[in-house]
Order: structure tokens, then C-alpha cells, then sequence
């Protein structure tokens, strides 16, 4: 089974940047499509980006588009999610979400997840 491990979230202000980061267990992540998801309090989980095994092609949500960056160091066994410009509405626990055939919006599609991590922007 794989295992995904987030870091990075914390407090920023608004108009600030974070990046977080998702460790994927075993020596087969470069097999795996990877995404990102959000929840915010009172929502069901959100679509935020995804990305192929390959890095070659990037989806994002309409709501993070121009301000999210999505990347992956498959050496490093690492997917980013790199937040700028953030608002207030960012403020959510992000998830990371691997599977082998990605690029799904619904959070059912995706195999397997990480914990989250908390993400707060002040305004």
C-alpha cells in the first residue's frame, strides 16, 4: 500500500505564498499520477491540481488557476504544491491523492491519501 506523507501547511497572510510537499512511499512513484485536494470547513473536499507520472501535463481548478503551481521531483519521491497570492477562502486542510490513472475532479477516483495538512491565510 502506498503511504503519502504532507508538510508545509501553517499561517501565512493573505498575498503571501506557501509550498507544500507530499513524500510518497516505495520506489514506484513515478508510476502514479498525483493531485491535490482541499477541504474547508463546512465544504465537501475540493479539487485543487493534479499531475501525471510523467510531469508532462498539469490540471488545475478554476479557483487556483494563475496563482497554483503544481510540480513533482519523481528522484525525490515528491509531489509540490506551490500557493501564491493567497486569500482567505485558500484556508483549508490540503490533502495529496496518488493513483495510477489521475486527473479525476471527484476525490473517489483517487487510490490512495495523505492525512492533510492545515493551511490558514489571515486577511
Amino acid at each position: 500500500q502506498v503511504q503519502l506523507v504532507e508538510s508545509g501547511g501553517g499561517l501565512v497572510q493573505a498575498g503571501g505564498s506557501l509550498r507544500l510537499s507530499c513524500v510518497v512511499s516505495g520506489r514506484t512513484f513515478s508510476s502514479y499520477d498525483m493531485g491535490w485536494f482541499r477541504q474547508r470547513l463546512g465544504n465537501e473536499r475540493e479539487f485543487v491540481a493534479a499531475i501525471s507520472w510523467s510531469g508532462g501535463s498539469r490540471s488545475y481548478a478554476d479557483s487556483v488557476k494563475g496563482r497554483f503551481g503544481i510540480s513533482r521531483d519523481n528522484a525525490k519521491n515528491t509531489v509540490y504544491l506551490q500557493m501564491n497570492s493567497l486569500k482567505p477562502e485558500d484556508t483549508a486542510v490540503y490533502y495529496c491523492a496518488a493513483d495510477q490513472g489521475g486527473f479525476s475532479a471527484a476525490s473517489f477516483d483517487w487510490d490512495y491519501w495523505g492525512q492533510g495538512t492545515q493551511v490558514t491565510v489571515s486577511s
